[in-house]
């Protein structure tokens, strides 16, 4: 039963929220939307829910236009980033309401609820109201509700944004656990490339509206189809500069050459866009060694397992970020190594032309 979007969009007034926009996700599916805020995850989620109608286009469902029926006539469940229970309920009360509303037996219903509430970790908390819970207890508990309500479509719209660090590496871990060997599709809306790599599956890449790219998550972080979906996966920003191609070396500047790499070696002589992810520029030396650069230290972050240097290349600003302590001093002048094989590569129109993998 796939949930097809043919064409779609969405626009208010004069303005478009949603460009054309045709995807298909599959039964069983775990689809990741991944863009920065106001990208159009949300609108696209309500558009999928029902909650919203598009502009033009249709959605098809199990092979049915489901494109004008309300989100009450559809078998979806959406979880927001901002959580959202019922205050005068128990939790255990909470969870159990979509299967009281579908008139569920009343063993059926408490053997799920506590099925799920162990899953989250909510046994405890049972009898208390949502306003005696932590934040991350009572998105567990709109979680826990999304999940009992056993729906053909779940919506997850950055629901884990608002836990704390340790909680939300640990739900990473369980989500997609929760949802393997069901039919049902899943949507998790992110604004982290980490996270969407984390969670693996099928990722759309959304700029100003636009699906840029759609399909294996890994794939897409490998070889993504232009620049624009290689900077919605990439944070910190990739790194980018206009380069020229000359033989099997590649010239930033006057005073800067590398060698061309895997990725471009076969390239045409010409000019091209790179773009280099800040992983791939470190304090330390690749094993290939082929290229470094120096640069005018500007900030320096350190967490303690990562460090990240923003610095100066001849007027541009450009990010390292690696494994490990490795200090610089504000202003000072930073040898770093560049990862070239790694590199990408677009054309005049900013179309991906080689590197990555």
């Amino acid at each position: 039963m796939p949930l097809e979007l043919q064409k779609v969009t969405k626009r208010v007034g004069a303005e478009t929220y949603i460009h054309d926009t045709s995807l298909v996700l599959e039964e069983g599916s775990f689809n990741i939307l991944l863009g920065s805020t106001l990208a159009g995850k949300t609108t696209l989620m309500q558009l999928m829910a029902g909650i919203q109608a598009p502009t033009s286009g249709r959605i098809v469902f199990n092979g049915k236009d489901v494109t004008g029926v309300p989100v009450q006539k559809r078998n979806v469940s959406m979880v927001y980033q901002q959580f959202i229970n019922y205050p005068n309920f128990t939790v255990y009360e909470n969870i159990a309401s979509p299967l009281r509303v579908a008139g569920e037996a009343e063993e059926n219903i408490d053997r799920k609820v506590r099925k799920s509430a162990e899953l989250l970790r909510l046994t405890p908390m049972l009898t208390r109201r949502p306003g005696e819970l932590s934040g991350g207890q009572q998105q567990r508990t709109a979680i826990a509700r999304a999940i009992i309500k056993d729906s053909d479509l779940i919506l997850l719209d950055e629901p884990l944004a608002n836990l704390d660090y340790k909680l939300r590496e640990e739900m990473r871990d369980e989500l997609p656990r929760l949802f393997m060997d069901r039919k049902r599709i899943v949507v998790y809306a992110t604004t982290e490339p980490a996270e969407a790599l984390l969670f693996g599956g099928q990722t759309a890449t959304l700029f100003q509206g636009r699906v840029t790219q759609f399909g294996p998550t890994s794939h897409i972080y490998r070889y993504p189809c232009d620049l624009t979906s290689a900077q919605v996966f990439s944070d910190p920003p990739l790194n980018t500069a206009e380069i020229e191609k000359r033989g099997q070396r590649i010239v930033l500047t006057e005073s800067i050459e590398w060698p061309a790499g895997k990725g471009a070696e076969k390239l045409a002589d010409g000019r091209y866009m790179i773009g280099i992810r800040p992983h791939h520029i470190t304090p330390e030396a690749q094993e290939n060694g082929a290229a470094t650069i120096s640069g005018r230290v500007l900030v320096t972050e350190i967490s303690g397992s990562e460090s990240v240097i923003h610095f100066d290349m001849k007027g541009q600003t450009w990010v390292s970020q690696s494994h490990g302590v490795h200090p610089f001093d504000i202003g000072s002048l930073a040898k770093l190594y560049v990862d070239i094989d790694r590199a990408f590569f677009f054309d005049s129109s900013l179309r991906f032309v080689g590197g990555g993998g």
